[in-house]
């Protein structure tokens, strides 16, 4: 057989889309057939950075993505198993002569990266990889000095004046060959677990292109003004586009940029702030990159070895939306309808968990991961430390958000709350707003406050004050 009709693959990992996608886009372009394939993970039951509503919006991607491609004369390819194994099966079955595929940002990817180019040396496969989820590079945003940023300020200056990739066109026809072994779709049953009940956001690159349209249209203009009100729907829930690769980074900021030329002033300054979310994103993966410590231990070595109380009932009351907060159980409570959180509810749920219950914010960080639909680990990371005092650029151990004021901060009117815990709706906004002062509930069936925030405030400040001095 000719070299030149020897097919290629494509394999999708974090880029679950057809349209500006490097690897996919340069596999295309060699004229070759190109296999388009997926391995799916085989383990069972539980997961600690994923849970049954991230796999039931990767298994409505991935059904998406298959019909996608049969639109460019593709197929697409399902295996299960460990990666290296699957990906070696393939090679050997189809006579592949290359493999190309888009990198991860997180260790375990890059570590899986590593075994795959070893084994397409070893077979004499040419291994074609692309730096597709980041505008940037950890690499390539360093300070004058070569070093990785600790800080984010310098980071986004940095970031926001290096020129910027356009998208891709979309990838010539793929002509995947006929007969090859496929698996069916997966579903959630796949990996041993039930399929959730809840809203959940609509899984595909096109739900992804309608809500970026949305984003750009409506929300965007006014990112900097609304953005922290967790009652308006104000943010762009492009966070799980960004992660399974829906979307692409280059393609958001493209239309970004695209909006500014027709914005007011006001309008431009939302968007400014908005593309320096886009900025933070890729701050945390340099993080990760060159700090990957930090899933183990915080990045402050300061704080290292902190006292953490061990999780416990008031743990599990945080976890189901119980804990006598309205903020902060409107916010878990949407986490476990919904799969999804308001950032500014992000922060306050994750700084009750570290700065009123004192507990590790390891065991919030993955929580979170197995909820949300728009966990990355890097941002998630990133967020947890933040909150919890320990991370880069974070929060000073003394800055402790209060429930309550933050509550008449971003949601005065109780509007929020109310649409997450229902057994509040007849109870008067201003009464959200502060501790009960009767010793009474709020409301029949809804808890009193597990804690007195002024008293943990103390205690935290205490422990962080010894642990200090005990290191010093």
């Amino acid at each position: 057989m000719p070299s030149e009709h020897f097919p290629v693959i494509h394999w999708f990992r974090r880029d679950l889309r057809i349209a500006d996608n490097l690897a996919l886009h340069a596999a295309a372009e060699t004229g070759s057939p190109v296999i388009p394939a997926y391995v799916v993970s085989s383990w069972k039951s539980s997961h600690q950075w994923t849970g049954p509503k991230r796999q039931h919006f990767l298994c409505g991607c991935l059904a998406s993505l298959a019909a996608n491609l049969t639109t460019i004369d593709g197929r697409l390819v399902i295996r299960q198993g460990d990666a290296v194994h699957e990906l070696r099966q393939l090679l050997v079955e189809t006579k592949a002569k290359a493999l190309y595929f888009n990198t991860d940002p997180d260790p375990f990817g890059k570590a899986l990266e590593k075994k795959i180019q070893e084994l397409c040396a070893a077979m004499g496969v040419a291994c074609h990889a692309f730096a597709d989820s980041t505008m940037h590079g950890p690499e390539e945003i360093l300070n004058l000095s070569g070093l990785p940023y600790r800080v984010y300020t310098p980071y986004s200056k940095n970031w926001l004046s290096k020129p910027k990739a356009t998208p891709v066109s979309k990838p010539a026809p793929l002509r995947t060959p006929d007969g090859i072994k496929s698996l069916p779709l997966p579903t959630v049953e796949t990996w041993g677990l039930e399929t959730p009940v809840g809203e959940f956001v609509e899984p595909g690159e096109r739900a992804a292109r309608e809500r970026l349209k949305t984003a750009v249209e409506t929300k965007i203009g006014h990112y900097g003004k609304l953005r922290d009100l967790p009652a308006e729907e104000a943010t762009s829930h492009l966070g799980q586009d960004l992660r399974f690769g829906l979307l692409s980074i280059r393609t958001i900021y493209a239309k970004c940029v695209s909006a500014m030329a027709t914005a007011s002033i006001s309008e431009r300054g939302g968007i400014e702030i908005f593309i320096k979310e886009l900025a933070w994103r890729e701050f945390y993966f340099a993080i990760l990159h060159h700090f990957p410590n930090v899933l183990e231990e915080e990045f402050n070595a300061d704080w290292r070895g902190l006292p953490w109380d061990e999780p416990d009932w008031k743990y599990e009351a945080w976890q189901q939306g119980r804990t006598g907060f309205p903020i902060v159980d409107a916010g878990m409570r949407q986490l476990l309808s919904t799969g999804f959180m308001h950032n500014r509810v992000r922060m306050i749920t994750a700084m009750f968990l570290t700065k009123d219950l004192h507990i590790d914010w390891r065991h919030g960080e993955s929580h979170f991961m197995q909820h949300l639909i728009d966990g990355e680990i890097a941002s998630n990371n990133g967020g947890w430390q933040w909150s919890a005092g320990t991370g880069a650029d974070a929060a000073p151990y003394f800055r402790i958000q209060n429930p309550w004021s933050q509550s008449v901060r971003y949601d005065p009117q109780g509007t929020y709350i109310k649409r997450w815990v229902p057994e509040l709706r007849d109870v008067p906004a201003a009464r959200l707003m502060e501790p009960p002062k009767d010793g009474r509930p709020l409301a029949p069936g809804y808890p009193l406050p597990i804690v007195d925030h002024g008293t943990e405030r103390g205690k935290t400040l205490s422990i962080f004050k010894m642990h200090r001095e005990q290191s010093s």
